[in-house]
């Protein structure tokens, strides 16, 4: 019978590291801590919104009614006043959706053709165009307001939501360009060259080769524009028109009324309600915005 002994196993590779170490836990503290601190507005807006008037009045603000009503969410959908009307916010939801819908979608693909063209097809001046494309980017609204009121009153549509459209519309396209132009620079130009070669032209080798390759940044458009525009209320209350007013705006009327009883509880469900759309994009959205933003949305 052999009495040979077999060799140990010895362990190999790194040591396991504690789930729990005091980097993780210091890290984790300042998320959380982070995370409170975002959310408690949230929490002490939707327990409000579902107490009644003497509830608000002789209770705690941070505890929750022991009788939670949607009646609060009730009036500011349907029968809140936002103005000379009382309907509440419903009719600037749909306005809100008409603006938002076309302004993202036409902004986007001039946009991305845009910068598509700058990137790929050099025409003469087209860096001194690109120029003037990044100083647009930050003049401020307040410059181009009361010209844009002139040009869409010789156009005929002003205080309609046309006018709004075209604004929006007009102001998205300087930083979305500039979004689509580094992108597509940052993309390997053997696939532009190989496509050429193939015999491919300008529409074929973007709609072939180019847009599928530009999900995460069309993605980052979509977002930025999409709570851009749905958040916005200076261009709404400038040139929608009373019948035409956005969410916002009407939001504005119903918090800053002053007939009346304050209704903090109708004030609150009006304010979520406005703010869901935007909040949903980014819960379901945002490891797309970040993952388009690190594909390439700023490099030069």
């Amino acid at each position: 019978m052999s009495n040979t002994v077999s060799n140990p196993i010895i362990p190999s590779g790194p040591k396991p590291k504690k789930f729990i170490t005091i980097e993780r836990a210091i890290v984790y503290s300042v998320l959380g801590i982070c995370a409170v601190f975002f959310l408690f507005p949230l929490y002490i807006m939707v327990i409000t919104s579902l107490k009644d008037l003497d509830g608000i009045r002789y209770g705690n603000i941070f505890v929750p009614t022991l009788h939670p009503s949607l009646g609060a969410w009730d009036k500011a959908l349907f029968h809140a006043c936002t103005g000379l009307y009382c309907q509440g916010i419903l009719p600037g939801f749909w306005n809100s959706c008409k603006i938002t819908g076309p302004s993202v979608i036409v902004s986007i693909a001039v946009a991305s053709v845009t910068g598509y063209s700058l990137a790929n097809w050099p025409f003469k001046f087209s860096e001194g165009f690109f120029t003037v494309l990044l100083v647009s980017s930050f003049i401020p609204y307040v410059v181009m307001l009361y010209p844009l009121v002139l040009i869409t009153r010789w156009l005929g549509i002003y205080s309609t939501l046309p006018a709004v459209i075209l604004v929006h519309t007009i102001f998205g396209l300087p930083i979305l360009t500039l979004l689509f132009r580094n992108y597509f620079s940052s993309l390997p130009q053997e696939l532009f060259k190989a496509a050429r070669v193939d015999g491919a032209g300008y529409w074929r080798i973007f709609f072939q080769v180019f847009a599928p390759m530009s999900i995460p940044i069309f993605t980052v458009a979509v977002i930025l524009q999409v709570t851009g525009i749905w958040n916005d209320f200076l261009f709404g209350v400038i040139y929608a028109g009373p019948r035409n007013y956005p969410m916002t705006v009407q939001l504005n009327n119903i918090v800053n009324s002053l007939e009346g009883v304050k209704e903090y509880n109708v004030d609150m469900a009006a304010t979520i309600l406005t703010g869901i759309v935007p909040l949903s994009i980014y819960f379901f959205s945002g490891k797309y915005f970040v993952r388009g933003i690190a594909a390439g949305a700023v490099k030069g």
